[in-house]
Protein backbone atom coordinates (compact mmCIF):
# COMPACT_ATOMS: atom_id res chain seq x y z
CA UNK A 1 0.00 0.00 0.00
CA UNK A 2 1.18 3.52 -0.76
CA UNK A 3 -0.16 6.82 0.47
CA UNK A 4 0.15 9.01 3.52
CA UNK A 5 0.79 7.49 6.93
CA UNK A 6 -1.15 9.95 9.05
CA UNK A 7 -4.16 10.22 11.30
CA UNK A 8 -5.16 7.94 14.15
CA UNK A 9 -2.37 5.36 14.46
CA UNK A 10 -2.60 2.81 17.30
CA UNK A 11 0.64 1.58 18.81
CA UNK A 12 -0.17 -2.11 18.74
CA UNK A 13 -0.05 -4.34 21.82
CA UNK A 14 0.96 -8.00 21.68
CA UNK A 15 -1.32 -10.65 23.19
CA UNK A 16 0.34 -13.68 24.75
CA UNK A 17 -1.01 -17.06 25.71
CA UNK A 18 -0.85 -18.24 29.30
CA UNK A 19 2.39 -20.06 28.44
CA UNK A 20 4.03 -16.92 27.02
CA UNK A 21 3.67 -17.44 23.26
CA UNK A 22 2.14 -14.88 20.90
CA UNK A 23 -1.61 -15.45 20.73
CA UNK A 24 -2.25 -15.16 16.99
CA UNK A 25 -6.07 -15.51 17.02
CA UNK A 26 -6.26 -12.72 19.62
CA UNK A 27 -3.87 -10.60 17.58
CA UNK A 28 -6.04 -11.02 14.50
CA UNK A 29 -9.10 -9.93 16.48
CA UNK A 30 -7.15 -6.91 17.74
CA UNK A 31 -6.14 -5.84 14.23
CA UNK A 32 -9.74 -5.94 13.06
CA UNK A 33 -10.88 -4.11 16.20
CA UNK A 34 -8.43 -1.26 15.49
CA UNK A 35 -9.66 -0.89 11.92
CA UNK A 36 -13.32 -1.16 12.89
CA UNK A 37 -12.76 1.60 15.43
CA UNK A 38 -11.24 4.21 13.17
CA UNK A 39 -7.54 3.45 12.87
CA UNK A 40 -6.01 5.01 9.76
CA UNK A 41 -2.69 3.14 10.03
CA UNK A 42 -1.17 0.59 12.41
CA UNK A 43 2.17 0.82 14.19
CA UNK A 44 3.33 -2.73 14.84
CA UNK A 45 6.48 -3.74 16.71
CA UNK A 46 6.91 -0.73 18.99
CA UNK A 47 7.33 -0.21 22.72
CA UNK A 48 3.64 -1.00 23.31
CA UNK A 49 4.24 -4.28 21.46
CA UNK A 50 6.88 -5.06 24.11
CA UNK A 51 9.53 -5.10 21.38
CA UNK A 52 12.37 -5.13 23.90
CA UNK A 53 11.04 -8.47 25.17
CA UNK A 54 10.58 -10.08 21.73
CA UNK A 55 13.10 -12.03 19.72
CA UNK A 56 13.94 -10.78 16.24
CA UNK A 57 11.92 -13.62 14.73
CA UNK A 58 8.91 -12.73 16.89
CA UNK A 59 9.19 -9.09 15.82
CA UNK A 60 9.30 -10.11 12.18
CA UNK A 61 6.38 -12.52 12.61
CA UNK A 62 4.28 -9.73 14.15
CA UNK A 63 5.01 -7.42 11.22
CA UNK A 64 4.34 -10.07 8.58
CA UNK A 65 1.14 -11.22 10.28
CA UNK A 66 -0.10 -7.64 10.56
CA UNK A 67 0.49 -6.96 6.87
CA UNK A 68 -1.19 -10.22 5.86
CA UNK A 69 -4.23 -9.65 8.08
CA UNK A 70 -4.70 -5.99 7.19
CA UNK A 71 -4.87 -6.79 3.46
CA UNK A 72 -4.20 -3.21 2.38
CA UNK A 73 -7.08 -1.75 4.36
CA UNK A 74 -4.70 0.70 6.10
CA UNK A 75 -0.93 1.26 5.96
CA UNK A 76 1.24 -0.77 8.34
CA UNK A 77 4.47 0.57 9.82
CA UNK A 78 6.90 -1.16 12.15
CA UNK A 79 10.07 -0.51 14.08
CA UNK A 80 11.81 -3.17 16.11
CA UNK A 81 15.48 -2.22 15.98
CA UNK A 82 16.49 -2.60 19.61
CA UNK A 83 20.20 -3.43 19.49
CA UNK A 84 22.82 -0.98 20.70
CA UNK A 85 25.33 -1.61 17.94
CA UNK A 86 24.69 -0.09 14.54
CA UNK A 87 25.68 -3.18 12.55
CA UNK A 88 23.08 -5.25 14.41
CA UNK A 89 20.49 -2.53 13.89
CA UNK A 90 21.17 -2.65 10.16
CA UNK A 91 20.44 -6.37 10.24
CA UNK A 92 17.23 -5.87 12.22
CA UNK A 93 15.98 -3.07 10.00
CA UNK A 94 16.87 -4.81 6.75
CA UNK A 95 14.89 -7.85 7.87
CA UNK A 96 11.94 -5.67 8.89
CA UNK A 97 12.07 -3.86 5.55
CA UNK A 98 11.55 -7.23 3.87
CA UNK A 99 8.47 -8.02 5.97
CA UNK A 100 6.10 -6.19 3.63
CA UNK A 101 5.40 -3.16 5.83
CA UNK A 102 4.50 0.14 4.20
CA UNK A 103 6.87 2.12 6.40
CA UNK A 104 9.88 1.54 8.62
CA UNK A 105 10.19 3.55 11.84
CA UNK A 106 13.62 4.45 13.23
CA UNK A 107 13.90 4.81 17.01
CA UNK A 108 15.82 7.96 17.90
CA UNK A 109 17.40 6.57 21.06
CA UNK A 110 18.98 3.83 18.97
CA UNK A 111 20.64 6.47 16.79
CA UNK A 112 22.46 8.40 19.52
CA UNK A 113 23.06 8.58 23.26
CA UNK A 114 20.84 10.88 25.37
CA UNK A 115 23.13 13.92 25.35
CA UNK A 116 25.25 13.12 22.31
CA UNK A 117 26.09 15.69 19.66
CA UNK A 118 23.96 15.86 16.54
CA UNK A 119 26.88 14.67 14.45
CA UNK A 120 26.67 11.19 16.02
CA UNK A 121 22.98 10.93 15.17
CA UNK A 122 23.55 12.16 11.62
CA UNK A 123 26.44 9.77 11.07
CA UNK A 124 24.39 6.78 12.25
CA UNK A 125 21.36 7.97 10.33
CA UNK A 126 23.31 8.35 7.09
CA UNK A 127 24.62 4.80 7.39
CA UNK A 128 21.14 3.43 7.91
CA UNK A 129 19.68 5.45 5.05
CA UNK A 130 22.36 4.11 2.73
CA UNK A 131 21.52 0.54 3.74
CA UNK A 132 17.72 0.74 3.50
CA UNK A 133 15.60 0.54 0.32
CA UNK A 134 15.21 4.02 -1.13
CA UNK A 135 11.58 3.45 -2.07
CA UNK A 136 10.50 2.52 1.47
CA UNK A 137 8.75 5.22 3.49
CA UNK A 138 10.53 5.99 6.76
CA UNK A 139 9.50 7.45 10.08
CA UNK A 140 11.03 8.50 13.39
CA UNK A 141 9.92 7.55 16.89
CA UNK A 142 11.13 9.28 20.06
CA UNK A 143 10.58 6.13 22.10
CA UNK A 144 10.87 6.88 25.85
CA UNK A 145 12.56 3.56 26.66
CA UNK A 146 15.28 2.91 27.59
CA UNK A 147 15.64 6.70 27.46
CA UNK A 148 13.93 9.51 25.57
CA UNK A 149 16.12 11.07 22.88
CA UNK A 150 14.22 14.08 21.52
CA UNK A 151 15.35 15.44 18.17
CA UNK A 152 16.78 18.94 18.09
CA UNK A 153 15.33 21.41 15.61
CA UNK A 154 18.43 21.03 13.45
CA UNK A 155 18.20 17.23 13.48
CA UNK A 156 14.53 17.36 12.58
CA UNK A 157 15.18 19.74 9.70
CA UNK A 158 17.98 17.50 8.45
CA UNK A 159 15.67 14.48 8.45
CA UNK A 160 12.91 16.43 6.73
CA UNK A 161 15.23 17.69 4.01
CA UNK A 162 16.39 14.18 3.09
CA UNK A 163 12.93 13.60 1.64
CA UNK A 164 12.97 10.05 3.02
CA UNK A 165 10.86 10.60 6.15
CA UNK A 166 7.07 10.91 6.22
CA UNK A 167 6.27 10.60 9.95
CA UNK A 168 7.57 11.70 13.33
CA UNK A 169 5.88 10.11 16.33
CA UNK A 170 6.42 13.13 18.56
CA UNK A 171 7.01 12.32 22.23
CA UNK A 172 7.99 15.81 23.34
CA UNK A 173 4.68 16.01 25.25
CA UNK A 174 4.89 19.77 24.80
CA UNK A 175 2.45 21.75 22.68
CA UNK A 176 4.87 24.57 21.86
CA UNK A 177 7.39 22.02 20.60
CA UNK A 178 4.76 20.32 18.45
CA UNK A 179 3.76 23.68 16.94
CA UNK A 180 7.39 24.57 16.24
CA UNK A 181 8.02 21.21 14.61
CA UNK A 182 4.96 21.58 12.39
CA UNK A 183 6.38 24.88 11.17
CA UNK A 184 9.89 23.46 10.70
CA UNK A 185 8.65 20.62 8.50
CA UNK A 186 6.22 22.67 6.41
CA UNK A 187 6.49 21.90 2.69
CA UNK A 188 8.41 18.66 3.34
CA UNK A 189 7.09 15.06 3.30
CA UNK A 190 7.64 14.78 7.07
CA UNK A 191 4.50 15.13 9.20
CA UNK A 192 4.25 15.48 12.98
CA UNK A 193 2.01 12.99 14.77
CA UNK A 194 1.61 13.71 18.48
CA UNK A 195 1.68 10.82 20.98
CA UNK A 196 0.59 12.63 24.14
CA UNK A 197 -3.08 12.52 25.15
CA UNK A 198 -2.85 15.63 27.33
CA UNK A 199 -2.23 17.82 24.27
CA UNK A 200 -4.02 15.71 21.65
CA UNK A 201 -6.86 18.14 20.90
CA UNK A 202 -4.84 21.39 20.81
CA UNK A 203 -2.13 19.61 18.79
CA UNK A 204 -4.72 18.55 16.23
CA UNK A 205 -6.05 22.10 16.12
CA UNK A 206 -2.49 23.33 15.53
CA UNK A 207 -2.06 21.05 12.52
CA UNK A 208 -0.61 17.85 13.93
CA UNK A 209 -1.09 14.94 11.54
CA UNK A 210 -3.13 12.78 13.90
CA UNK A 211 -2.67 11.01 17.22
CA UNK A 212 -0.37 8.05 17.91
CA UNK A 213 -0.78 7.56 21.66
CA UNK A 214 -1.26 4.46 23.77
CA UNK A 215 -4.95 5.20 24.52
CA UNK A 216 -5.71 4.32 20.91
CA UNK A 217 -5.76 0.85 22.44
CA UNK A 218 -8.92 1.79 24.35
CA UNK A 219 -10.95 4.30 22.33
CA UNK A 220 -9.32 5.15 18.96
CA UNK A 221 -12.74 6.00 17.57
CA UNK A 222 -13.06 8.93 19.99
CA UNK A 223 -9.74 10.38 18.86
CA UNK A 224 -10.84 9.82 15.26
CA UNK A 225 -14.04 11.79 15.86
CA UNK A 226 -12.10 14.55 17.58
CA UNK A 227 -9.75 14.76 14.62
CA UNK A 228 -12.41 14.61 11.90
CA UNK A 229 -15.35 16.46 13.46
CA UNK A 230 -14.21 18.24 16.62
CA UNK A 231 -13.85 21.65 14.98
CA UNK A 232 -17.54 21.59 13.95
CA UNK A 233 -18.69 20.73 17.49
CA UNK A 234 -16.39 22.77 19.73
CA UNK A 235 -18.34 22.35 22.97
CA UNK A 236 -18.55 18.57 22.70
CA UNK A 237 -14.93 18.46 21.52
CA UNK A 238 -13.78 20.26 24.66
CA UNK A 239 -15.77 17.93 26.91
CA UNK A 240 -14.44 14.89 25.09
CA UNK A 241 -10.87 16.17 25.18
CA UNK A 242 -11.12 16.62 28.96
CA UNK A 243 -12.38 13.04 29.37
CA UNK A 244 -9.59 11.69 27.15
CA UNK A 245 -6.93 13.49 29.18
CA UNK A 246 -8.30 12.13 32.46
CA UNK A 247 -8.68 8.61 31.06
CA UNK A 248 -5.08 8.70 29.84
CA UNK A 249 -3.84 9.25 33.37
CA UNK A 250 -4.39 5.50 33.81
CA UNK A 251 -1.40 4.88 31.50
CA UNK A 252 0.82 4.75 34.60
CA UNK A 253 -1.19 1.82 35.98
CA UNK A 254 0.74 -1.04 34.44
CA UNK A 255 0.42 -0.30 30.72
CA UNK A 256 0.44 -2.28 28.43
CA UNK A 257 -1.17 -4.83 30.76
CA UNK A 258 -3.84 -2.19 31.43
CA UNK A 259 -4.82 -2.29 27.75
CA UNK A 260 -4.67 -6.08 27.70
CA UNK A 261 -7.08 -6.31 30.61
CA UNK A 262 -9.39 -3.90 28.78
CA UNK A 263 -9.31 -6.14 25.71
CA UNK A 264 -9.84 -9.18 27.90
CA UNK A 265 -12.95 -7.49 29.28
CA UNK A 266 -14.39 -6.75 25.82
CA UNK A 267 -13.51 -10.19 24.45
CA UNK A 268 -10.57 -9.45 22.16
CA UNK A 269 -8.00 -11.24 24.35
CA UNK A 270 -8.23 -14.39 26.41
CA UNK A 271 -5.24 -13.57 28.60
CA UNK A 272 -3.62 -10.43 30.02
CA UNK A 273 -0.09 -11.87 30.18
CA UNK A 274 2.65 -9.30 29.64
CA UNK A 275 6.41 -9.80 29.47
CA UNK A 276 7.03 -6.14 30.22
CA UNK A 277 4.64 -5.98 33.22
CA UNK A 278 4.95 -9.30 35.07
CA UNK A 279 3.54 -8.03 38.38
CA UNK A 280 -0.07 -8.02 39.63
CA UNK A 281 -1.42 -4.62 38.56
CA UNK A 282 -4.44 -4.92 40.83
CA UNK A 283 -2.22 -5.37 43.87
CA UNK A 284 0.02 -2.43 42.96
CA UNK A 285 -2.63 -0.03 41.66
CA UNK A 286 -5.55 0.27 44.04
CA UNK A 287 -9.10 0.37 42.64
CA UNK A 288 -7.71 -0.69 39.25
CA UNK A 289 -10.91 -2.35 38.03
CA UNK A 290 -13.13 0.48 39.24
CA UNK A 291 -11.03 3.00 37.31
CA UNK A 292 -11.14 0.88 34.17
CA UNK A 293 -14.91 0.52 34.52
CA UNK A 294 -15.30 4.29 34.73
CA UNK A 295 -13.18 4.69 31.59
CA UNK A 296 -15.43 2.19 29.82
CA UNK A 297 -18.57 4.01 30.98
CA UNK A 298 -17.17 7.36 29.89
CA UNK A 299 -16.19 5.93 26.52
CA UNK A 300 -19.72 4.62 25.92
CA UNK A 301 -21.22 7.92 27.10
CA UNK A 302 -19.32 9.89 24.46
CA UNK A 303 -19.92 7.27 21.79
CA UNK A 304 -23.64 7.65 22.47
CA UNK A 305 -23.51 11.43 22.24
CA UNK A 306 -21.54 11.25 19.00
CA UNK A 307 -23.98 8.72 17.59
CA UNK A 308 -26.87 11.10 18.22
CA UNK A 309 -25.15 13.63 15.96
CA UNK A 310 -25.89 11.34 13.04
CA UNK A 311 -23.68 12.16 10.06
CA UNK A 312 -20.93 13.63 12.23
CA UNK A 313 -19.87 10.28 13.65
Amino acid sequence: MTGSITGIIPVMITPFTADNHIDWPAYERLINWYIDNGAEALFAVCQSSEMYYLSLEERLELARFTVKTVQNRVPVVASGHISEHLAEQCTELAAMADSGVDGLILVTNRLAAPDSASQQLRTHLDRLLAALPKDLQLGLYECPAPYRRLLTDQELEYCAQTGRFVLLKDVSCDLSTVKRRIALTKDTPLTINNANAAIAWPALQAGAAGFCGVMNNVHPDLYRWLQDHGSRHPNLAEELATFLVLAAMSETMGYPKLAKIYHQRIGTFEHDHSRAVPYDVREKHWAFDEILTRIELGTEHFRSRISRLGGSK
